[in-house]
């Protein structure tokens, strides 16, 4: 017996992959105290929104659109409901006033950092229980994760919507 042998199918590995991933999302959105207010109230693809913009302030529209594999128009209306609840500004890009840049409002801000604060000591202590075998695996698996990302990312932009 080869270690091939022990690939499951394309079918069963995907399914398993998802099944995995969310229970790991749900399980950390639990043990970090669910979504902190206001952030309880919005809907999946504003809170990627506000993710990105955390980790990435000062992007615009048209940049969270292609980073979100979303369409401007739609990433425009998330900005101007986040805009609208008080958790995003706006401000206009000094080289180019036609573009928005968009950052956390203070109040956003300490809640998303808080609340992945949370989160993140959730995992640590997680993961610090893991065998350090098991932590390299994790480690090895990351990259595999990002091309499957990759590949799912260019066949969602190859497909007419």
């Amino acid at each position: 017996m080869t270690q091939l042998d022990h690939v499951p199918d394309d079918l069963a590995l995907a399914e398993a992959l998802f099944a995995t991933v969310g229970v790991l999302r749900r399980e950390a959105r639990r043990a970090a105290g669910g979504r902190p207010w206001p952030l309880e109230q919005l809907g999946s693809s504003q809170l990627e929104l506000l993710r990105l913009i955390r980790r990435q302030p000062g992007v615009s529209v048209a940049e969270a659109a292609t980073e979100l594999g979303l369409a401007a128009n739609s990433v425009s209306t998330l900005v101007g409901q986040l805009n609208e609840a008080g958790l995003i500004r706006r401000t206009p890009d000094p080289a180019d006033r036609r573009v928005a840049r968009l950052t956390l409002t203070s109040t956003a801000r300490r809640h998303t950092d808080a609340w992945h604060d949370r989160r993140s000591a959730v995992a640590v202590s997680a993961i610090a229980q893991l065998s350090a075998a098991d932590k390299a695996r994790l480690a090895d698996a990351l990259p595999v994760l990002g091309r499957v990302t990759d590949a799912m990312r260019a066949a969602s932009t190859e497909q007419p919507r």
